[in-house]
Order: structure tokens, then sequence, then C-alpha cells
């Protein structure tokens, strides 16, 4: 069997074991210590198949700007954007049901705040890295550019609703650029795998950038072809408007911060904030 091969086989059984919907929802429930010490051993033995699996070959630095020495530094990048105010629109009338209410897409809501939404694979992992950053104001998981409304994660999951996990991101445009919240995306996840992260497979993990103005849309395909260079293999992330954004189900949201001693937080969340320099403790 091929090293990728087992890679898949660890990954598909440690997910099953550790972060299947079901079994996250009964984390939260009194666990038989012998069920505790069975999953413990199993994650002891797998884990470093799991690592390489879920976050894939390591990434190579975008150029220009560089947030990694900065924060290896103590210091966080920050950056001035020319970017206009906009107001927020109308709340959307669709009625809330299991993953909760449709925001139609936003532009800012203040003159200083704007709004970033971003696909980079599993959202849990994005999630934890954006909401690191001085700027940052929020950061929520949810699900767009599909044709279902209200998709549940179940739905998601089945790749046939066309929708990307995403994070959409709130940030303080007087703190950090949007240009600096792309450095980041791309420094977190692999851009020249299509529809896939490690062995995530599905178009619900592709790469894609949802631009929410002009600017943005500019500033995306921009940075895009700055690093394009950077990777032997042609750059395949999307970048299209924004549309409607649908926010995930509660327990996905903040889900590190939540769930620190799951086991996808240990495996693979905290070496990729490791890796990336940013701090291992969830940002409260």
């Amino acid at each position: 069997m091929s090293y990728n091969s087992l890679a898949r086989t660890a990954q598909i059984g440690l997910c099953a074991t550790f972060c299947h919907p079901v079994t996250i929802r009964a984390a939260r429930n009194p666990i038989t210590a012998h069920a505790m010490t069975a999953r413990h051993s199993l994650l002891t033995l797998l884990w470093p198949l799991m690592v390489f699996a879920c976050c894939g070959p390591e990434n190579k630095v975008a150029p220009d700007t560089n947030p990694s020495e900065e924060v290896l530094n103590g210091d966080r990048p920050i950056q001035q954007p020319d970017q206009a105010a906009t107001t927020m629109p109308e709340e959307s009338d669709k009625p809330a049901q299991s993953a909760g209410t449709g925001q139609p897409p936003q532009n800012a809501d203040s003159a200083t705040q704007a709004i970033a939404t971003f696909g980079g694979g599993c959202f849990w992992c994005t999630e934890a890295v954006l909401e690191q950053l001085d700027g940052v104001i929020d950061v929520k998981s949810g699900y767009t550019g599909g044709n279902v409304d209200n998709p549940t994660y179940e739905q998601i999951c089945s790749g046939t609703t066309d929708h990307a996990e995403v994070v959409q991101v709130k940030f303080d445009a007087e703190r950090i650029s949007y240009e600096t919240l792309l450095d980041w995306f791309f420094r977190s996840h692999n851009p020249t795998t299509l529809n896939q992260q490690g062995n995530d497979v599905g178009t619900q993990y592709r790469s894609a950038i949802f631009f929410h103005s002009k600017e943005q849309h500019e500033a995306a395909t921009k940075f895009i072809d700055q690093i394009a260079s950077n990777w032997s293999d042609p750059i395949v992330t999307e970048v299209t408007p924004a549309v409607t954004f649908w926010p995930a189900e509660e327990y996905h949201q903040d889900y590190f911060r939540n769930n620190q001693s799951q086991g996808y937080c240990r495996v693979v969340i905290l070496p990729k904030l490791s890796k990336l320099g940013l701090d291992t403790a969830p940002k409260k």
C-alpha cells in the first residue's frame, strides 16, 4: 500500500472517530473511560498520517508582504487600504432554518469596518488562523456559492449543493488591510489543488475568494498574479462575486476555541498555527 493510500485510510478512520458530526455532538456528553482510552490509543498511533493527510505539503510563502517574519518578531503586519466605506444592505427575508438565516453580500457597517469572504478547505482551520490577526473583529464559518437555500452540514458534505465551506471575516480596515488578509489566506492552504485540501476532496473544499467590491476583486487578482511564480503548479483559486452567505450550524462556530481537546484541533489545527508562527492559544 502506498504512503498516500495509507494516509487516506488513516484520515478516514480518524475522521470517522473524531470528526464526524455525530461524534462531535456526542463529545459534549460524558464518554466512558474505555472509549476514551481506545480513541487516545488510536490517535497516538495514527496522528502523523492524519497531519499529512489533512495539512498536505508545506506551502510556499507569498512575496512582497511577509507576515510570518513580523509575527516571529512579535509584531502583526498592519497596512492602510484605500477602501471607501459603504452601507450595509438590508437583511434577507428568508426564514431561518437549520443552518441559520442567509445574509446577502455585505461590504461594511461603519467607516472603518469591512467584510471579506474566503474558502480554503475546512473552515475550522481557516477560522482558527484568521481570528488570530490583530484588526480582525469577527470570523464566522458558513457556506456560500451554491444552489440550495439554507443548506445543512450534511448536505454540504454530500457535495451536491455546489457550496464552498467559507469564513466571513469582519475586520477593521484601519488596522489590517484586505491585502494582508489575502496573504494570510494563501499561507494557510494550498491554492493549487482543485477542489481539494490534503485528503479532503470535493467542491466544498475548493480554494475561493468571494469579493465584496471592485477594489477587493482587483486586489485579489493582482495578489494571485504576484504569488503565481512561487508555486510549481498553477493557482486554481476561484475569484467570484460574493453571494448569499449561510452561517453554519452553531457547533461549527469558534470550533478551535471551544474544542481544544478534540482530536482534529490537536492533530491538525495546532500544528498549522505553529507552522504559521501564530499563537496556538485560541484568541479570546
